[in-house]
């Protein structure tokens, strides 16, 4: 039985009796039956939301879902263990290693654990964190480190 059924029948019930209108009690119960019968409302109304709610997110799921095919091969929906996009010229698969990736450095950034990608032109010392905004490099000795990558 739903909430709003459930609601009906007890106010049958309480008409059944046939209460004295004029008794405290009965005013009591007069009114906790008219809360259960708004509140039963208002539960009816939630679910139809919900369930709305529940469908537009299935069908932005499903759209979300057709466009990531469009864009994306399968290769890299699939492919979660290598994070790397491969804009940066970096090599994860070391089977090419007719290329030279020297050119390349990654560092992660000590503040955020962001992984910066830069080349061999750029100072270390002169690089900011794209994440956090705070230098790469705190000190020489840490760029010497940088440049030994």
């Amino acid at each position: 039985m739903k909430t709003k059924e459930y609601s009906a029948y007890i106010k049958g019930l309480l008409e059944g009796l046939q209460l004295d209108q004029t008794k405290p009690e009965t005013k009591v119960i007069n009114a906790l039956c008219g809360i259960i019968e708004q509140m039963a409302g208002e539960i009816e109304e939630l679910k139809e939301e919900v369930e709305t709610a529940l469908d537009y997110a299935e069908e932005l799921d499903e759209d979300l879902g057709a466009l990531e095919e469009l864009i994306y091969d399968e290769e890299d929906i699939d492919d979660e263990e290598d994070p790397c996009c491969g804009c940066c010229g970096c090599d994860d698969d070391e089977d090419d290693e007719d290329e030279d990736d020297s050119d390349f450095y990654c560092a992660m950034c000590p503040s955020c654990g962001e992984k910066v990608y830069f080349d061999d032109t750029i100072d270390p010392e002169d690089i900011l964190c794209p994440a956090c905004h705070k230098p790469l490099v705190d000190d020489e000795e840490d760029a010497d480190e940088q440049n030994d990558l």
